[in-house]
């Protein structure tokens, strides 16, 4: 019983110090992530405005210009 108990507690101590060890280096890293992350939200979302600011200009902009217009707006 003693061996199930001893081994049950460095199973614990193993998943602790990995637990710490993870939390750590996430911890040291986290401005390397934040950086990464930054870059790639940048990318992503200078891409979609590319992709969409065309159309998106086309069905604002009128088909032809007008033939007539209206007359001089007195001062």
């Amino acid at each position: 019983m003693q061996k199930v108990i001893n081994l049950l507690a460095v199973i614990s101590f193993v998943g602790v110090a990995g637990i710490y060890a993870g939390g750590t280096t996430l911890f040291l890293n986290k401005d390397i992530y934040i950086e990464n992350a930054k870059n790639k939200l940048t990318e992503v979302i200078g891409e979609t405005i590319v992709e969409v600011l065309p159309t998106a200009l086309d069905a604002e902009l009128p088909q032809s210009l007008p033939q007539t217009t209206g007359g001089a707006i007195p001062f």
